[in-house]
């Protein structure tokens, strides 16, 4: 019989919870409140103190936690924001829909993260934020970040969309700069049964207009004060979410289990993601490398093992972005080509790792 093993199964990574979702969400259905009730400020509430920030705005999705925090910042119109030119098409795209440039800063090959160093190259009188992505799991370099930052007097935006619970020197991620933008889509390690995203923020004026721009730029019905959006955090999605965060600390410690097995059974032919003292990853994907990358794929979906790409094209190669830049990324581009993601789903069991182990290994050798 061949090897089946799933890259993710969500109906069987939420059942453990079913019981508990099922009553929140029969819980919200009785009660006739649909739309920024109590579950939505109950979650606000339970997550900034989870994650250790003063306030929490909860909003219909990730890509608007990121253009909603760079529209409250209200930065000069076309203002240039450099971010990682790796990273997943949402970070661009929050930056063009708030009106400002995007300027693609490379990784470090090391930790897929943006390169530090790189920053001062790109810096013009015309730089006004920093939107950091904690890719993969993984926190960015915050100290040597957060030094260039203020000293240019840069705003930091951290796109914490696959970072829930990872912390670098003991502080969690979301909670260095003026916003922290989260999303809950289904495959995340807080995930909702649909879309979801929220911002965590220290600063009250950016969450006071938070809360009117997801809401037509409202807060009192009928009164708009700003030319806001429709992105409220739904109240099903928030009651689920109630249920799930309660678990995040364990759904974070199985896959760093998960990791551990990954890095105990493979062999040297794969760049593993880097570990380093001071950062604890939750390991939202488990990236390698290879050259064989293509290859490498194939033969296990041959053998009954599903993997994915994160992600198989940069954003300066996307046809929405053409025009946009015109440098070269070197970096990025044998990222993009060599990087798979293995199965570390808290669907997966401890025997779907090591299996996945023993082909890789076998591959190797072939």
């Amino acid at each position: 019989m061949m090897t089946k093993i799933e890259y993710e199964q969500l109906g069987r990574l939420n059942e453990p919870f079913f019981t508990e979702i099922k009553l929140a969400v029969n819980k919200v259905i009785e009660s006739g409140w649909y739309i920024l009730g109590r579950e939505v400020e109950l979650f606000e509430i339970e997550f900034a103190q989870w994650v250790g920030a003063k306030y929490c705005v909860g909003v219909a999705n990730g890509l608007d936690a990121l253009t909603l925090s760079l529209r409250a910042l209200e930065l000069p119109a076309g203002s240039e924001v450099l971010v990682p030119s790796n990273t997943y098409i949402a970070t661009i795209l929050a930056i063009l829909h708030a009106g400002h440039k995007p300027v693609l800063v490379e990784p470090s090959e090391k930790t897929l993260n943006i390169d530090w160093r790189q920053l001062p190259a790109k810096l013009t009188n015309k730089t006004k934020a920093l939107c950091l992505v904690h890719l993969y799991g993984s926190a960015c370099d915050m100290k040597e970040i957060l030094e260039f930052s203020s000293a240019h007097g840069l705003a930091v935006v951290e796109d914490c969309a696959q970072s829930h619970g990872a912390t670098y020197a003991n502080v969690q991620t979301g909670t260095f700069g003026q916003a922290g933008c989260f999303s809950f889509y289904p495959t995340k390690n807080l995930g909702a049964m649909g879309d979801a995203g929220a911002v965590v923020t220290d600063d009250e004026r950016v969450a006071h207009r938070l809360k009117y721009l997801r809401n037509y730029g409202s807060a009192v019905k009928y009164h708009n004060k700003f030319v806001g959006y429709n992105s409220r955090l739904d109240e099903i999605q928030a009651a689920i979410l109630r249920v799930k965060l309660k678990y995040l600390n364990q759904i974070n410690e199985y896959k760093n289990h998960l990791a551990n097995v990954y890095f105990a059974n493979l062999c040297e032919d794969y760049v593993l993601p880097h570990r380093s003292a001071g950062r604890h990853d939750v390991y939202h994907i488990f990236p390698i490398r290879t050259p064989r990358r293509d290859e490498l794929r194939t033969w296990l979906a041959d053998r009954g093992v599903k993997t994915e790409i994160h992600y198989p094209l940069p954003p300066h190669r996307q046809e929405a972005m053409v025009g946009l830049f015109n440098d070269d990324y070197p970096i990025a581009e044998k990222i993009h080509k060599q990087i798979l993601s293995l199965p570390i789903s808290f669907a997966n069991t401890t025997e779907d790792v090591m299996t996945v182990c023993r082909l890789l290994n076998e591959f190797s050798k072939n």
